[in-house]
């Protein structure tokens, strides 16, 4: 047998034992995440969670700890006992706390092995119907006519969206005031009844009011047109080059995690979202099925913090 062969057997054996080593504990593995049961994360978590408990024959509990920003929950998994019995579902706000908060309870990109993203998506730039913008070049030109005068809202300061605006003022060579929200819903009630001009937010929260001809896109964040609005350009196709924004989730744990049981989980989280129904089930949340290696994840946690770190240094925001 070669060298090369004889690896590969080792390491498909080793992965294949750590699924019995899991259920050896006799605790169910718990998927922690920082959002309210119902939110976006939540979903994506449960659905997760189901899907990997069958391929595992064991118990997976979704358990909520919502706060900071998603840092409580982040900071229960950092300290928790590299065992496997503990997970979290990440979301793409974990790297921009790391550029809003001035000192975490742990390191955003080391402290956590990094198992496979879950899911990609970009943000969406709305209006209301009766607003003149009717695409992304209308927003800049009447924004470089009238400095200051429009307004965007967001769910909240130091939230990706709100950062994901401060990059196209910033790259779009605009100023347009801030409004941040105490979440979406409120915001979303407010730009119905005209009482600003655009808001920034998640396809979660803004779909179901596009589609129902109460918002209507201008253009979306992402580097390619997003599967549910096919017809609205995104922000760099119409206007502002270069410019690219999404978001995600993705399924961690606590650092150290034996190598072969974040093979295992890579793996089956890979399969999980190559499973069509899977898709279409994550597509109904507002997102895109995302697979990939625990060193794509962890790089790109790495390239999100150190992007928004400098958006929030030339954006002047103030760290918390």
């Amino acid at each position: 047998m070669t060298q090369l062969t004889r690896r590969a057997v080792v390491g498909g054996l080793s992965a294949v034992a750590a699924a019995p080593a899991l259920a050896q504990s006799g605790r169910p593995i718990t998927v922690l995440h920082g959002f309210t049961a119902g939110a976006n994360v939540d979903l994506v978590a449960r659905l997760i969670a189901d899907q990997l408990g069958r391929k595992l024959n064991q118990s997976i509990v979704v358990e909520p700890r919502p706060g900071a920003g998603g840092t409580i929950s982040a900071a229960a998994v950092a300290r928790a006992a590299p065992d496997g019995t503990t997970l979290t579902v990440l979301p793409g706000g974990h790297a921009v706390s790391a550029a809003i908060y001035k000192q975490l309870p742990y390191n955003t990109a080391e402290d956590f092995s990094f198992i496979s993203m879950l899911t990609d998506f970009p943000f969406i730039l709305v209006t209301h119907p009766n607003h003149p913008a009717k695409t992304v070049a209308d927003v800049i030109r009447m924004a470089q006519a009238d400095p200051g005068k429009l307004i965007c809202a967001t769910a909240g300061n130091g939230t990706g969206m709100h950062l994901a605006l401060e990059l196209f003022i910033s790259m779009g060579k605009v100023k347009i005031q801030h409004v941040p929200y105490r979440g979406s819903p409120q915001a979303i009630t407010d730009l119905m009844a005209e009482r600003f001009d655009f808001q920034m937010d998640t396809p979660t929260a803004l779909l179901p009011f596009i589609n129902d001809g109460k918002l209507r896109a201008i253009g979306v964040t992402g580097p390619r047109r997003f599967f549910a609005l096919p017809n609205s350009p995104t922000i760099a196709e119409a206007a502002v080059p270069d410019y690219s924004v999404t978001s995600w989730l993705g399924l961690a744990g606590p650092p150290g995690l034996p190598a072969p049981l974040v093979a295992k989980l890579n793996a089956d989280i890979k399969a999980i979202l190559a499973d069509p129904a899977v898709v279409e089930r994550l597509q109904s949340f507002g997102s895109e099925a995302m697979a990939t290696t625990p060193e794509g994840f962890k790089a790109r946690v790495a390239d999100d913090v150190a992007k928004w770190t400098k958006v929030v240094a030339e954006a002047n925001i103030q760290r918390i």
